[in-house]
């Protein structure tokens, strides 16, 4: 089966659905809130220095003060890459999303003080690596890295880099040396997996492009002085047409004529062989319907998935970390205990690597596997379960197996996960378990009514029925979407409160 980028583009919400063989493996939601600040560079002032944590709080007019790390900060980068070098660190290709070659880990040993660089009232040039989280604000960088199709600048560095992706190592020494030949003033620069079989011409092209971009980026940077945003990164339609229409991508299908033509506006400039995969669709279904990606959403809220065997595992969310339990559940095998135990984990493995994708769940994360007496079939896990990871393109770090069956491991998070977007605490249940959020809510209800106007009549009116808390989202904060919907369904909206209404309950009346 094809693999296909599907994308519903609203005025209130934009959601890009990445399908493999039929599955959705990957979701992406992105709402008009006016944060959407991973990969933005920003003209930012130190607010306070804290030696303790070697770390910093940067303005960058923003609501929250953001962080930053004294591995983040170094501005000599030439002759800290040299001595990192020196120690045998650093002489990797880097994937785009690790391509600082600075980490905290790699550098404990070097004698930087964060107060020897950085001072209060201080301007600095900074990116926003990670998204804010829960009450933790940006985290950022001084190490800039500006991503085009197929290459990635690095102006703060002299590194040439290729993607782990492209394997054949004749591409990757031909794709080295092209950059190496045509880089102007050392600029650091990545090849991404779309370079490979790419022209010289092509990667030329690309080149000047994001240096004349640095450049109007430093111009920013020296005219002002206050906090101000310097770039701003492309829309998520945009970032799904760069980052991940690949080749292993056969088509695009998209359901707004708007975005529909600032893709092939985008495509015509960067990769004008894309123009023939890209299709507006038209169909009278929401699209998210018509390619059955709307009932997967709900998976991702949910704590218990079931395996075809009968086995079934638990992802829980904590503060702290992620905890998921596999359990054999029915399935009561056919031969002896250890071969059921084993054939249930082996299941559950392609479970996890595909709900940690489909949920984008990153940091410290623990999984009960059910334990095994055999040394080697732990280790049958650990391979299948490194293995299965292998397509995630958020990078992972795996143990072994412990002999208690449990496998710690990390996974980069850069956004929010599904659930964050998706869900808040409930208060019904005092914070013991997550209701829909209200947006969330007054998105479906959105949907509805437009499936609802499908059968219905041109003009006229259509009632909603919401708890008062919606109705009070509707009326404030969404009412630029439903004057929207109004215009596009030719209908006039009437919200009505109901008190005695759950907060996920809702009518509609068209």
């Amino acid at each position: 089966m094809a693999n296909e980028l599907i994308i519903n583009a609203r005025h209130y919400e934009t959601r890009v659905a990445v399908v493999e063989n039929g599955v959705v493996v990957e979701l992406h939601i992105e709402r008009k809130t006016g944060q959407e600040l991973m990969g933005n560079i920003y003209r930012g002032r130190v607010v306070k220095v804290l030696p303790g944590m070697q770390a910093a709080f940067v303005d960058t007019g923003l609501d929250r003060t953001a962080f930053l790390y004294v591995s983040d900060v170094y501005r000599d980068l030439s002759d800290l890459e040299k001595l990192m070098l020196g120690n045998g660190k650093g002489d990797e290709d880097p994937e785009l999303l690790d391509a600082k070659p600075t980490k905290r880990d790699q550098i404990q040993d070097i004698s930087f003080q964060i107060e020897d660089l950085l001072h209060e009232s201080q301007n600095i040039m900074v990116q926003v690596a990670k998204e804010p989280f829960g009450n933790k604000g940006a985290r950022l960088t001084c190490h800039i890295s500006l991503p085009g199709r197929h290459l990635v600048l690095m102006p703060t560095v002299n590194h040439i880099g290729v993607s782990r992706r492209i394997e054949d190592k004749e591409e990757r020494e031909r794709l080295k040396a092209i950059i190496r030949e045509i880089r102007p003033n050392d600029f650091g620069f990545i090849a991404r997996t779309v370079a490979e079989e790419g022209s010289k011409e092509k990667l030329k092209s690309e080149m000047d492009f994001l240096v004349k971009l640095w450049a109007n980026i430093q111009e920013k940077m020296e005219k002002g002085s206050n906090p101000a945003v310097l770039y701003q990164d492309l829309s998520i339609v945009l970032r799904a047409v760069r980052d991940l229409f690949t080749r292993e991508v056969d088509r695009l299908i998209i359901d707004s004529p708007e975005e529909y033509k600032s893709i092939m506006g985008f495509i015509e400039t960067f990769a004008p062989r894309l123009k023939y995969s890209v299709e507006l669709y038209e169909g009278s279904d929401p699209i998210f319907d018509a390619f059955g990606i709307a009932m997967e959403i709900p998976r991702a809220l949910g704590t218990k998935i079931w395996l075809k065997s009968g086995g079934y595992i638990v992802i829980e969310l904590t503060e702290a970390l992620t905890a998921i339990d596999v359990n054999t559940g029915s399935y009561v095998g056919k031969r002896n205990l250890e071969e059921t135990i084993l054939k249930t984990n082996l299941e559950a493995v392609k479970e996890i690597a595909y709900q940690l994708r489909f949920r984008n769940l990153g940091g410290l994360i623990v999984i009960d596997f059910i334990d095994m007496e055999k040394s080697s079939n732990r280790t049958r896990v650990f391979t299948a379960l490194r293995e299965a990871l292998s397509k995630d393109k958020a990078k992972s770090n795996i143990l072994p197996m412990s002999d208690l069956g449990l496998i710690e491991m990390t996974r980069k998070r850069t956004r929010a996960s599904l659930s964050g977007l998706l869900s808040e605490p409930c208060y019904y249940c005092e914070g013991r378990g997550t209701l829909k959020s209200k947006r969330a809510i007054c998105f479906e209800i959105f949907r509805d009514l437009e499936r609802e106007s499908i059968v219905g009549e041109e003009g006229g009116h259509a009632y909603i029925m919401a708890n008062p808390e919606i109705d009070d989202v509707l009326r404030e904060e969404e009412q630029e979407s439903v004057i929207d919907l109004e215009k596009r369904l030719g209908k006039r909206i009437t919200i009505i409160a109901k008190k005695n209404f759950h907060m996920e309950q809702y009518e509609i009346n068209v």
